[in-house]
C-alpha cells in the first residue's frame, strides 16, 4: 500500500538539507510504526521498517521479542519501554521522520538523542491520543511526584532517561551507562549536569556567565565508534571484575574504607594502591581510573562553582590521560587532537568524549581565542 512514506522521507531529507553543515553531519530517514497494547498491559510494534537505505530495517508483525540488529532497535526499543502506559486495547499509529545533525559514533550521544527524541514525540502522541497523563501512568515514580508540578516534571526527565537507557541495554546490545541519556532527557542551555548514578538524582551545574566564561571548542577526530562494540563491554566486564577483587581483599583495605564495596564507586585511590598486589595489572588500571576519574568529578563541579578554569582544563587534562593509559579506551587519532589542542595559546585543557576508541575532543579555551 502507498503510505506516503516516500514523501515523508522526502520531506525529512529537505529539512535535514535546511540544516547548518547538514551534508556533513546530518542524517535522516522514515519509518512507520503500529503499536497496540493488550489488557495484560504487554503489546507488540505490528509494523516498523526502515522506510530508506537500511538493509536491516524491522518487517511487519515483529513481536517485540524478536529484534533484528540496525539502527531501527533504538527506535523500537523506545516504544517497547512506553507499552504499559497504553490502556487495555489501545491503539497507536503513527509516521515517524527523524532528521538530526549529530554526528554518528562521534562520542556526542547520537543514540541517545535520538531515544529521547523518540520518548518526547512518544509522550506527547500518547497523551493527545490517549488523555493528559496518560504517559507515565505505568511509573511509579512519576505517580509519586504528581502533586507537585516541578518534582512531577524531575521524575519524567528521570524516567524517560531510564526508558531509553533501558531501550539501549535491550534492544540494541549496549551496556551503556546513564549519562548520554540523562544529559539529552534533562540538560539545559549554559549547564553541565552532575549525575549520582547509584540515587539518580542530578543537579545542574551553571557553567558560569560573562566575557571570562570560556569556549568549549568540540573537534570530531574521524574515526567512528559503537558503544555496543567489543571493547566497551570489556570494560564494563573488567570493573566488575576489579571490584569483585577489591570485596575479596577486602581486609587489606579495611582501615581505609567505611561501608561496603557494592561498586568501583566505593573506593577511593588510596583504596586501590592498598590493594594493588591483590589485583592483575588491568584490574588495577580499571580501578584507578574509576577512583580518580569519581574525584575528578566532584572537583570539577568545585571548579565549575567557582569560576576557577585554569583547576578546571587541569582535570580535563588528567582525566584524558587516565582515559588514554589506565582505563585505555582512547585512540591515536583522539590522543593527537588533545596533543595539537593542548600546545594552542588560550587552551585550560582538553580530553576526550564519550565511550572512546574514536569519537571527539572537548577543549576548554579562552573565548577570543577559540577560533
Amino acid at each position: 500500500d502507498d503510505d506516503g512514506s516516500d514523501d515523508a522521507a522526502a520531506e525529512a531529507e529537505e529539512v535535514a538539507k535546511s540544516r547548518p553543515r547538514s551534508a556533513s553531519m546530518s542524517t535522516s530517514d522514515v519509518g512507520k510504526c503500529c503499536v497496540v497494547s493488550t489488557s495484560q498491559g504487554s503489546g507488540s510494534v505490528v509494523k516498523f521498517f526502515a522506510h530508506r537505505n537500511c538493509k536491516n530495517g524491522l518487517s511487519e508483525t515483529l513481536p517485540l521479542e524478536e529484534k533484528e540488529k540496525g539502527w531501527a532497535n533504538y527506535v523500537l526499543g523506545v516504544v517497547a519501554q512506553y507499552l504499559p502506559d497504553l490502556p487495555p486495547g489501545k491503539t497507536l499509529s503513527f509516521d515517524l521522520a527523524i532528521a538530526g545533525d549529530v554526528p554518528l559514533g562521534s562520542g556526542l550521544s547520537s543514540s541517545a538523542s535520538l531515544e529521547v527524541a523518540v520518548a518526547t514525540f512518544l509522550e506527547r502522541l500518547i497523551d493527545r491520543e490517549c488523555g493528559d497523563g496518560t504517559a507515565y501512568s505505568s511509573s511509579e515514580r512519576v505517580l509519586q511526584a504528581a502533586d507537585v508540578e516541578e518534582d512531577k516534571a524531575v521524575a519524567i526527565q528521570i524516567e524517560r532517561a531510564l526508558r531509553c537507557q533501558a531501550a539501549e541495554h535491550e534492544y540494541c546490545s549496549s551496556p551503556c551507562g546513564i549519562m548520554d541519556q540523562y544529559v539529552s532527557s534533562a540538560g539545559r542551555a549554559g549547564c553541565a549536569l552532575l549525575i549520582d548514578c547509584r540515587s539518580k538524582v542530578f543537579e545542574r551545574v551553571t557553567l558560569g556567565s560573562g566575557p571570562d566564561v570560556p569556549a568549549i571548542v568540540v573537534a570530531n577526530s574521524g574515526v567512528t565508534h559503537s558503544i555496543g562494540g567489543g571493547e566497551y563491554p570489556k570494560r564494563v566486564q573488567q570493573c566488575k571484575e576489579a571490584t569483585e577483587a577489591l570485596k575479596k581483599h577486602r581486609w587489606k583495605i579495611t582501615k581505609l574504607l567505611v561501608g561496603d564495596i557494592k561498586a568501583l564507586r566505593d573506593i577511593t585511590a588510596a583504596h586501590v594502591e592498598a590493594a594493588k598486589e591483590s589485583m592483575d595489572e588491568v584490574a588495577y588500571k580499571r580501578a584507578k581510573h574509576v577512583a580518580s576519574e569519581n574525584k575528578r568529578t566532584t572537583d570539577a563541579k568545585a571548579a565549575l562553582d567557582e569560576g576557577n578554569w585554569e583547576l578546571m582544563g587541569q582535570l580535563m587534562n588528567e582525566s584524558h590521560n587516565s582515559l588514554r593509559d589506565d582505563y585505555e579506551v582512547s585512540c591515536a587519532e583522539v590522543d593527537k587532537l588533545v596533543e595539537l589542542a593542548r600546545e594552542f595559546d588560550g587552551v585550560y585543557g582538553s580530553r576526550m568524549t564519550g565511550g572512546g576508541f574514536g569519537g571527539c575532543t572537548v577543549t576548554l579555551v579562552e573565548k577570543e581565542k577559540a577560533s
